[in-house]
């Protein structure tokens, strides 16, 4: 079969192929036009994904962090109450070589609940009242055991929990990224970024923490954009704010969400912006930080690096800004 020629036109991209047995005609490559409107909606969507998975991980760390505190608080009261057994077995045995009513001691140390035990012996009159207190620690001990050991395993349990949760956003994520680094290879547009960028200097005329921040924001420029990336060699969008205002000195939360929330209470309005702000857009999906002359730095998405840009070409629809 004979294939005719196709025009070729301005800032279209088709594709013709022959299939291996018939000849039959792929179907056209989407136009760029089409192929950045995908793109824009993947990398929307990415951003939202993206964020819900740094959430989860965060919400894993402290489920692990808590985990690990009451896990390392049970292993000590072990070691408490070991040592308290050990006091308790040895004023009975010397109670018992003295032939005193306190031969009953060791009920206290096997019974399941040493509380009905104690009620039943009148210690003042078989032990010394140091005995007694010893006795008594054990108990207390004992009984706080158990909570302390269901609240371990609680926090534990929350944290698989978590852990799998991260897993399937993570594997979301992943799908996401490669279909964007598909569409961009195809374009021709993929950045893949130096992770060992210097980046450029900041002369503009910030002071004080705005220029603290606007000094690493401006040093990370050329790194690659990296989902979940806290640097040093990648970023993503709210990994750098929450690095370049560290640098100053502030802590801020990890996600932009929890950024936008931390911020309550210090949002401005965009034509009172001033540099070092942190502007928020994508429905809360993306965030950036104002550079004062109408630019801002950022770590865009997939397939970009961390840059500096005018924010009337960003492009995002923008939902506020913060001033932390």
């Amino acid at each position: 079969m004979r294939l005719g020629r196709v025009p070729v036109v301005a800032g279209l991209a088709v594709g013709l192929m022959i299939a291996p047995t018939g000849g039959a005609q792929a179907a056209p490559k989407p136009t760029i036009k089409q192929a950045k409107a995908k793109l824009a909606k993947l990398n929307d969507k990415a951003d939202k994904v993206v964020d819900r998975y740094n959430t989860a991980t965060e919400k894993h760390k402290k489920a692990q962090s808590v985990y690990d505190e009451l896990n390392a608080s049970y292993k000590r009261k072990l070691s408490t109450v070991a040592d308290l057994r050990q006091q308790v077995i040895s004023a009975a045995v010397n109670s018992y070589k003295l032939g005193g009513a306190a031969a009953a001691v060791p009920g206290v140390i096997t019974s399941d609940d040493p509380t009905t035990v104690l009620g039943s012996l009148a210690l003042a009159d078989q032990v010394s009242r140091e005995r007694a207190q010893k006795l008594a620690a054990f108990d207390r001990e004992n009984r706080g055991l158990k909570a302390e050991r269901d609240k371990a395993e609680a926090a534990l349990a929350a944290a698989d929990d978590e852990r799998d949760a991260v897993r399937k956003e993570r594997a979301e994520v992943l799908k996401l990224i490669a279909q964007q680094k598909k569409l961009l290879d195809r374009l021709g547009a993929y950045r893949a970024g130096d992770p060992n960028s210097t980046g450029i200097k900041y002369t503009g005329a910030a002071s004080g923490n705005a220029a603290a921040v606007l000094r690493f924001a401006y040093a990370q420029v050329g790194k690659p954009y990296v989902f979940g990336g806290t640097g040093p060699g990648g970023w993503d969008c709210s990994g750098l704010t929450q690095a370049a205002w560290r640098a100053a000195g502030v802590s801020l939360p990890r996600t932009t969400w929890q950024q936008w929330a931390w911020g309550a209470s210090r949002k401005v309005s965009l034509d009172a912006l001033q540099p070092g702000d942190l502007i928020f857009s994508n429905g809360l999906g993306h965030v950036s930080i104002y550079a004062g002359n109408g630019q801002i730095v950022h770590a865009p998405q997939t397939g970009d690096v961390v840059k500096v840009v005018t924010l009337s070409s960003y492009g995002g629809s923008i939902v506020g800004a913060v001033r932390p």
